[in-house]
């Protein structure tokens, strides 16, 4: 019961309906991911993201109960954004093309704004989160096992295990990279890739 109470005071009071509402909370959003990467937490609070949103805190109530509830929208457009990369990979793809999309996409994701991306890492580990827009970790690994059980793979281990064990890799380099805010993208992908590739066997 206590969770079910503390998950509604994450969720938002209500989603906007007209451009001008869903303006607002974009600004709202955009305020609280800034002042993450320029203050951090120290001063993330409710009053501070309205005044650098521009609004009210009671426009800002009207929509989050808290600034908890701001962090896990905040999370979610995150997640959309990488979520919406994942799914323009090309289906005719051979498995090779397939997994260097989807480090691309998650490198990308980590790299756009790392100071934010870190911070919300662990935000997320903290606060008990449903997604709205499904479990990352559940889509990046159905479409892992997609890409793995194409014809022109051939790996030893079970592709369900060979797709868990990818996701692991990726995921434990990417936040790794993150926690030691490393910037140089294209040089984290190549390492990535490599570790995935060495794993699956490939060169």
């Amino acid at each position: 019961m206590a969770n079910r109470r503390r998950r509604s005071r994450l969720n938002p009071r209500k989603l906007p309906a007209q451009s001008r509402s869903t303006a607002t909370v974009d600004a709202v959003l955009e305020a609280a991911a800034r002042i993450l990467e320029r203050h951090g937490f120290e001063r993330y609070t409710t009053n501070e993201i309205a005044e650098r949103a521009g609004v009210s805190i009671g426009s800002l109530y009207q929509y989050f109960p808290n600034k908890d509830a701001v962090t896990v929208a905040l999370l979610e457009r995150e997640t959309v954004e990488l979520l919406a990369d994942i799914a323009s990979m090309p289906s005719e793809e051979g498995y090779e093309a397939g997994l260097g999309h989807i480090i691309r996409s998650v490198v990308a994701n980590q790299m756009r704004r790392p100071k934010l991306a870190r911070l919300l890492d662990f935000e997320e580990s903290r606060l008990p989160i449903r997604s709205p827009s499904g479990d990352l970790d559940d889509v990046l690994l159905t479409v892992l096992i997609r890409v793995l059980s194409q014809p022109d793979v051939q790996i030893d281990e079970d592709v369900e295990i060979a797709a868990f064990d990818v996701l692991a890799i990726v995921k434990g380099m990417v936040d790794a990279a993150g926690e030691y805010e490393e910037t140089n993208a294209p040089q984290l992908e190549r390492r990535v890739r490599r570790a995935v590739f060495g794993y699956l066997g490939v060169r």
